[in-house]
């Protein structure tokens, strides 16, 4: 990247990673570099951070269907031992619960799966009225009618600084460059 040339910029996780390990001074002078699609890698951003970091590194989690970015977390500093980056913050407009499998809160600190609403929810899935059904529920905390949230799949929980970390799956599905493949789907073929 050519100094001054780019102020801000989204970029998959998987290619800033790689710029990152082999780069990681190339985002120095950025303003504003917002990192997503999969979970980022801890040691890619420390690795920027000690190179010298834009003046901006924003983390941003959430599904296609719920817009791309549900929530988003700055990254100014990052523990030299954490194992994940947190996920953040609902960005505006949106909601976000961790619910145990029959959909009640958890407390701070428990596992949970993230449910994931607001202006930018889908309705659902195009000729699958089946997974509609099943991935986005009638939202149990809202008085709205018609409120919907959509079940991500995915755990995580609360930090105590109210920030969400993510934790896995609640099923076998991993993503590949960012990409969701169902094992399952593998194993059948």
């Amino acid at each position: 990247l050519e100094r001054d040339r780019v102020s801000t910029m989204f970029m998959t996780s998987a290619l800033f990673t790689w710029y990152a390990q082999k780069l990681p001074s190339a985002f120095k002078h950025m303003s504003t570099l917002s990192v997503g699609g999969d979970k980022v890698d801890p040691h890619a951003i420390q690795a920027v951070l000690k190179a010298g970091a834009p003046k901006r590194i924003l983390n941003g989690y959430g599904p296609a269907e719920n817009t791309t970015f549900s929530t988003w977390y700055p990254l100014h500093t990052l523990e030299e031992e954490a194992t994940t980056c947190p996920i953040g913050y609902p960005i505006g407009n949106s909601t976000c619960y961790v619910v145990d499998p029959h959909l009640n809160p958890v407390p701070v600190g428990v596992v949970g799966e993230l449910l994931v609403g607001g202006d930018g929810l889908a309705r659902g899935y195009v000729d699958r009225p089946d997974l509609t059904a099943e991935k986005f529920i009638p939202h149990p905390f809202s008085t709205e009618p018609g409120a919907r949230l959509y079940r991500t799949g995915d755990l995580v929980k609360y930090r105590h600084d109210g920030t969400i970390e993510f934790m896995g799956r609640v099923d076998h599905q991993v993503k590949v460059r960012g990409f969701r493949i169902e094992l399952g789907e593998i194993e059948a073929q």
